[in-house]
């Protein structure tokens, strides 16, 4: 039980870890866009990027999927740079539409992403027979830390659109921007590492 709530934490520590940004920007970029009332798409939208992220750290983990880590940390923060020029073209908030393209960017995005939770991961295992127990305890981490991140932008989001009355698209738009800076200047020092 010890090894699987140390495993838990690193997971949790690696998402809302400062100075692992790219995964606090993107859940930032995926989730701008929704208020605490649309608790229903948020809750899909973060449920695609689990589903998406945990299929490629299970498979990378267990050597089914094998990717150059340049490439990986380099697409990282593209996922985020589109995500957040997505959030852009958004001037309606009815979000009407079943399965709308941001649904698809956090389910195929999230495959990018756990690649990179991936690499870290194995390299904490290294050559343990047992990996299954840690794999798990380190997703529910990630989910733990993914969920803290959504409610604490969603609770930003309803102090400055809700209670400080600002127009919820430049709300949008400011955030996005400073997301699409960060990212453009991570993506950019990454690229010359490739």
């Amino acid at each position: 039980m010890h090894e699987f709530w140390m495993y838990t934490q690193i997971g949790f520590n690696h998402i809302a870890n400062l100075s692992g940004m790219d995964h606090i920007l993107f859940v930032a970029a995926l989730c701008i866009r929704y208020q605490l009332s649309d608790w229903k798409k948020w809750l899909i939208l973060v449920t695609a990027f689990t589903i998406g992220h945990s299929v490629t750290l299970v498979l990378s983990v267990f050597n089914y999927l094998d990717f150059a880590t340049n490439w990986i940390e380099f697409l990282i923060p593209v996922t985020i740079l589109i995500t957040a020029i997505s959030n852009m073209f958004v001037k309606k908030f009815s979000f009407n539409t079943k399965f709308p393209v941001i649904y698809f960017f956090a389910l195929f995005f999230g495959l990018i992403h756990g690649l990179g939770f991936s690499f870290y991961l194995k390299s904490l295992l290294g050559l343990q027979q047992n990996i299954a127990p840690a794999l798990l305890a380190f997703n529910v981490g990630l989910e733990i830390g993914q969920i803290l991140i959504v409610m604490a932008i969603l609770v930003i989001s309803f102090i400055f659109v809700t209670l400080l009355k600002a127009p919820r698209r430049d709300f949008i738009l400011i955030v996005s921007g400073g997301i699409f800076t960060l990212s453009l200047q991570m993506a950019i020092e990454r690229y010359f590492h490739l």
